[in-house]
């Protein structure tokens, strides 16, 4: 995204600007090692471009490990499914062939039936009414025996129709029998096309991680960094813009929406600042933290700060009492709530002691904690005069409790993001309520006030100072997604063609990809005329699936997948900064 002090140059005193200017330049900042480009670097400012590589790498790691889970799942419920169609093939055997014996026995009995049917009428034929009386010896006789010849009669009658009706039922039976062979035919290919759909999900799952190179992973970090993406909440009200209200001069325009910047690790600001209405400090830092205990008597101890902050005030292994530091803390607007302000005390307090302890100074930048020459004003000075000595510790050890500004309604772990697991980081669902679409989570998210909370995350000078994309561009994606999946020998000419191809060959223009993917036959797309986010899981706030459709036809693909090749073939610094993201059209 775009500082602010872009659209406002005019209203910049000169002298003021050429200060500025030479502050940004020239002063010695002591931040981030520039990891592009490694010449030169210490061992150790190796180690951290290293180390931002495999952050950006592992982020990637939830969502390859929930889409495993689903996966397995509905594998568990295929295998359930299949099992029932063989207990139904099963039944339908037995039924089939109990119907044949029911029609052999039939047969049978309908030669009887006939036999009879034929004696009967031949019966009535010659029977001649008077003849018992006329050969019977009294009245009685003669009256039982046509009584005999009626019950024998009827038996006959209630045979027959005892006969009819089991006729019908086999012709039912033979008819449900057809109807639960078609229904069986039915379920076969509904299996055999989920089966289908899982092996391609599986081998996409499987292969993701893989499917970038680790120059490609290391493009895509240092891309990452271009966009300095500010950690605090003081930073964040100046940076972040909505680019909703910006007309790139092109129609129609897409652009890939990201909740929340830039780690969502620890305390959300203004999720803090959401909550702060109704819980107090304390009550905050628990929903973000877990396993911790909150412990006070750490006012006596002392930090050192060595390093230079983005003012250019510059501090040379300095000593302060902790919370003389805190007091020239530059975190959070000091006008929020004072539950907010307390919560970001005891936190930047927790934070400090623990960097202490793990690295023996603290800089005094976003690096670590932004602090100033100056004191930060009353309020803030009230927080933390309000909060002395208050840490959270784990093990009577203060934790380092990591916060930036907006999570974007979803906070994870520190091994989802960086390299190792902590127990006192928590993947959260940040909300009031329950979410299950994106207006549920821009109503509920406890951070959604931030201007970070949902954006656009990088610009082209040339529209609006904007990140929407021309339905050709976006195309041109998806069209590198498609030819990475027919040939992953490919993959190292697929950046984005207005940079130096980092992997020291060419990167294949618009029309190279197009061309290259119809050999593999695959059908390129020329523009695309829809893109939707169709899947997303809501418990842990993760996109999981994207389908886009054009004149090329309709392909989906995961969200891991989307990003990564997005991030690497998108333009300028435009990128999707998080696991959850959504797409907005104009025009």
């Amino acid at each position: 995204m775009r500082l602010s002090i872009r659209r406002d140059f005019h209203l910049i005193p000169v002298i003021f600007l050429a200060v500025f200017l030479f502050i940004i330049f020239f002063a010695p900042i002591q931040a981030e090692p520039n990891c592009d480009n490694p010449s030169g670097l210490s061992a150790g400012d190796l180690q951290f471009c290293i180390e931002k590589i495999d952050r950006e790498f592992n982020a990637i790691k939830p969502a390859h490990e929930k889409n495993k889970e689903e996966l397995a799942k509905l594998k568990k419920q295929l295998d359930d499914l299949k099992r029932r169609i063989v207990l139904i093939s099963t039944q339908l055997k037995n039924l089939e062939a109990e119907i044949v014996q029911r029609e052999e026995d039939l047969a049978f009995t309908q030669e009887i039936f006939e036999e009879k049917t034929s004696n009967h009428y031949r019966f009535i034929r010659l029977y001649d009414p008077i003849l018992p009386f006329l050969a019977s010896e009294d009245a009685a006789t003669a009256f039982r025996e046509i009584n005999f010849r009626q019950r024998a009669a009827d038996d006959d009658r209630k045979t027959m129709e005892k006969y009819a009706e089991d006729l019908v039922q086999l012709k039912s039976d033979k008819e449900t029998l057809e109807k639960n062979k078609a229904s069986l035919a039915s379920a076969q290919k509904k299996i055999s096309d989920q089966e289908k759909f899982l092996a391609g999900e599986v081998a996409k799952v499987e292969s993701y991680l893989a499917s970038l190179t680790a120059k490609q992973q290391q493009f895509i970090a240092q891309k990452l960094g271009s966009l300095n993406l500010p950690r605090s909440a003081l930073s964040s009200v100046t940076y972040c813009v909505d680019d909703r209200n910006r007309d790139p001069g092109f129609s129609p325009a897409f652009a890939l929406f990201t909740y929340g910047i830039p780690h969502r690790v620890g305390m959300s600001q203004y999720g803090a600042r959401g909550r702060a209405s109704s819980q107090g400090a304390e009550d905050i830092l628990r929903a973000y933290f877990q396993n911790i205990d909150f412990a006070s008597g750490f006012e006596g101890r002392t930090v050192t700060v060595n390093g230079t902050n983005e003012f250019g005030q510059s501090f040379n292994n300095e000593s302060m009492n902790i919370e003389e530091y805190l007091k020239h803390l530059y975190e959070m607007p000091t006008s929020w709530n004072q539950n907010a302000l307390q919560a970001q005390a005891i936190a930047a307090r927790s934070y400090a002691l623990a960097v202490m302890e793990s690295q023996g100074y603290l800089r005094p930048s976003q690096s670590d904690q932004v602090i100033k020459r100056e004191l930060n004003d009353g309020n803030w000075v009230s927080a933390v005069t309000a909060t002395p000595g208050r840490v959270m510790v784990q093990g009577g050890k203060p934790i380092k409790a990591w916060y930036a500004s907006t999570a974007g309604g979803y906070t994870f772990n520190s091994g989802d993001v960086w390299s190792s697991f902590t127990n006192w980081t928590k993947r959260l669902r940040d909300t009031n309520g329950d979410v299950g679409s994106f207006g549920d989570l821009n109503a509920k998210a406890y951070d959604r006030e931030s201007p970070c909370f949902y954006t656009a995350q990088g610009w082209r000078k040339s529209y609006a100072n904007s990140a929407w994309l021309k339905s050709e561009e976006l195309a041109d994606i998806v069209n590198v997604i498609l030819l990475a999946r027919k040939d992953s020998s490919t993959r190292e000419h697929l950046y984005q063609t207005d940079k130096p191809n980092p992997a020291g060959t060419d990167t294949w223009s618009v029309d190279r990809v197009k061309e290259e993917l119809r050999n593999k036959g695959g059908t390129p797309f020329n523009s695309i005329s829809s893109i939707s986010i169709n899947g997303a899981d809501w418990s842990s706030g993760i996109t999981t699936s994207v389908t886009v459709s054009g004149d090329g036809g309709s392909e989906s693909f995961s969200g891991t997948e989307f990003k990564d090749f997005f991030n690497l073939r998108a333009p300028a610094n435009i990128q999707i900064v998080g696991p959850l993201f959504n797409v907005e059209r104009k025009g």
